[in-house]
């Protein structure tokens, strides 16, 4: 005889996962007490949200499926963000959550609140455990959904009596209708086609690139049928940056090339991506004289936005590999001329190597030159985000984890602990802001409590800064709840925590010791106010009416 929290602990334990992040609270008690004797490493988060972002940490840097624990009422409530966040950018992950006892549902018992409900919009599916022998079936279905198809979060929610409730019994891994991944053989041959008419095709790539892991079949299809790719925030890693036929980020913050050589396209081969509004711009004038080719391995994403002249419902991988034997070997010598011409004619604002005059974007390309191109960078929301997309050369999968489709501001300091407990051998650096940061600050108590390898880069300009930046850009000047009228010394700060810090001064052989050391420091980086994020496009505008500036980034 088990107990049902003892048969969630030996499943987790069955299915290789090492470490669950969480907080116990009364009605998951049961579920913690049975972990005490367990082989799992439990990560105490000092917020439920943080929690759930230590978790999508560790799923972003591995692809492993993180697992997450929070107890009823508030525990719940506080950890909806992170799922929310999980479900726009397809993180898979496993949330466990207790509730009130049977006997008391639907009474306002105390924590209550209908967590199932609550939480279906922002899952692929949430379970309600009405009897403990549903546990066999329900946590084998819950691991796979999370991670089939298009992944997500999937929710589990766990009644307190049914956790001490005793059964006998074993796992049932349900048998699971899965996507047929052998595409049709004509549209393979309508892909083919379509390559070879073409005289001017673009590779738009996302997040699912990198889900997917097809990085290197897009290089391959890349190289031999001399296509240029652009990426989106999400896609940025699956395609190396130094390669030469890498145009960069496309979109609101893309580079002003970028944006005018889609313009240009005549093919455009989506893969994996969603065709969301920041790519975009208007999506009506977004790549107008293009045929559009749509490969995802989300049915609902197909159409739903841009109709394809081909939609392929696939996982990327799969297509590639059953593709590429047919695509033929074209090295388009006049496409790449005329885009050569295009980046002569729209020059990047953020070329030079000078910190002082060229900040940020010197500084994070010199920060990419003492790092190594394995180790992972996670951000924030904001400015600084915008900065590092375009400016850190980012040439592996799984390297930047950053929250792209709600735009979460306290993403990066859990997710790099994450990052760096699912992979201790790499440096983690989280580039935050000042704003951003103290939304999640409570979890630095957790880098001095496991001695992780992760340095925290605070951009500190004073103020919400794209929120600023638009105030200015679009609202007259006026200049609402943007800036900080107090703000803590960052430093002092990280010392409380038993964490050591730095002052940035502007030079960065100051950075290159503390970066190769080894456990977590805080590096404070004051920085002009004043600084915008360039190119921008206004909201509502198409991508090739961009905002440029005469200030250098």
């Amino acid at each position: 005889m088990q107990s049902g929290s003892t048969i969630i602990i030996q499943f987790l334990e069955s299915v290789g996962v090492r470490v669950v992040s969480g907080m116990p609270g009364g009605a998951n008690l049961p579920l913690y007490d049975a972990l005490f004797e367990s082989k799992l490493l439990h990560v105490l988060a000092r917020h439920e949200q943080g929690g759930g972002f230590i978790a999508q940490g560790m799923t972003r840097a591995s692809g492993f499926p993180g697992v997450c624990f929070a107890t009823s009422g508030p525990g719940v409530t506080n950890l909806v963000t992170a799922l929310a966040d999980a479900k726009m950018d397809s993180i898979p992950l496993l949330a466990i959550t207790g509730q009130v006892p049977r006997a008391l549902i639907g009474t306002d018992a105390f924590q209550e609140v209908d967590t199932c409900a609550m939480v279906q919009p922002l899952v692929k599916r949430a379970y309600f455990v009405s009897k403990v022998d549903d546990l066999f079936w329900i946590l084998p279905e819950a691991w796979s959904l999370c991670q089939e198809g298009r992944p997500g979060p999937v929710l589990i929610d766990v009644p307190k009596d049914i956790q001490i409730e005793l059964t006998s019994g074993d796992f049932v891994w349900p048998v699971r209708e899965k996507l047929n991944q052998t595409i049709e053989q004509g549209q393979i041959d309508s892909f083919i086609g379509e390559l070879t008419l073409s005289e001017r095709p673009i590779l738009y790539i996302g997040g699912g690139a990198i889900n997917s892991d097809a990085s290197a079949l897009i290089r391959q299809l890349a190289d031999t049928n001399g296509i240029p790719v652009v990426s989106t925030l999400m896609g940025l890693g699956a395609f190396p940056s130094d390669h030469p036929w890498f145009l960069g980020m496309l979109g609101m913050h893309g580079e002003a090339s970028t944006n005018h050589i889609l313009e240009e396209s005549d093919l455009l081969i989506a893969l994996g991506v969603r065709f969301d509004d920041r790519a975009t711009g208007k999506l009506d004038e977004f790549c107008p004289s293009a045929r559009v080719v749509h490969v995802d391995v989300d049915a609902r994403e197909l159409g739903k936005l841009r109709v394809a002249e081909l939609a392929i419902r696939s996982d990327l991988k799969e297509f590639l590999s059953q593709s590429l034997h047919l695509v033929p070997k074209n090295d388009r010598a006049d496409w790449k001329r005329h885009i050569a011409s295009l980046r002569n004619a729209h020059p990047s604002e953020n070329t030079s190597d000078d910190v002082v005059s060229n900040f940020p974007g010197a500084f994070l390309r010199g920060l990419s030159e003492i790092l190594d191109p394995e180790d992972i960078i996670t951000t924030d929301v904001g400015q600084h985000q915008m900065w590092t997309a375009q400016s850190y050369p980012f040439k592996k999968p799984r390297t930047l984890l950053t929250s792209g489709g709600l735009g979460t501001m306290g993403f990066g300091l859990p997710a790099a602990i994450g990052a760096a407990l699912a992979r201790p051998e790499a440096t983690v650096v989280c580039i935050s802001g000042d704003g951003s940061i103290l939304l999640n600050i409570q979890e630095l108590a957790l880098l001095h409590e496991f001695q992780l390898n992760v340095k925290v880069i605070v951009m500190d300009n004073g103020h919400l800064g794209l929120v600023r930046q638009q105030q200015e850009l679009f609202y007259e000047e006026r200049i609402s709840a943007a800036r900080f009228q107090s703000s803590p010394d960052f430093c002092a700060l990280a010392n409380s925590f038993g964490i050591q810090a730095m002052r940035f001064g502007g030079e960065m052989s100051e950075l290159k010791g503390v970066l190769e050391t080894n456990g977590p420091v805080m590096i404070h980086v004051p920085m002009e106010s004043s600084l915008n994020v360039y190119p921008m496009v206004a909201p509502g505008k198409a991508n090739r009416d961009m905002i440029r500036g005469e200030v250098r980034f």
